[in-house]
């Protein structure tokens, strides 16, 4: 696979309940949040962070949703465009701003599994 410049995936505030061993949608928002940080530590080269959108009023948030529409997407832009982020690589981020991911993310080990399942189904070797 060739490796981009960068990677920027959308994650959730709701990473912080997820678990590594269920398919909820918390637990998959920690997986996707598992992958941009096993990437941006195994492929040189590339930026891989995660971000938290808030929670905005869209179909799936509802209209009751507390967070701006318009400031979901801009950290996005931010990434994908700022030639200056702290961290380069690997960072979580909720309105620009970093936060903490969930520790599983983090974890070696978990991120290796992750790797190891998503290549197992989808013949993809990610390292």
């Amino acid at each position: 696979m060739d490796k981009p410049a960068r990677l920027i995936y959308l994650s959730s505030s709701m990473r912080r309940t997820g678990s590594t061993a269920s398919a909820a949608y918390d637990d998959i928002k920690l997986w996707v949040t598992t992958l941009a940080l096993a990437l941006a530590s195994r492929w040189d080269g590339t930026t891989s962070h995660a971000v938290d959108p808030g929670w905005v009023p869209t179909r799936m948030g509802g209209a009751g949703a507390p967070d701006d529409l318009t400031a979901g997407h801009r950290t996005q832009t931010w990434l994908a465009t700022h030639p200056d982020v702290t961290p380069r690589t690997g960072g979580y981020r909720y309105h620009r701003r970093p936060q903490p991911p969930h520790p599983a993310a983090q974890d070696a080990e978990f991120q290796a599994r992750l790797l190891q399942a998503l290549e197992s189904r989808t013949g993809v070797r990610l390292d």
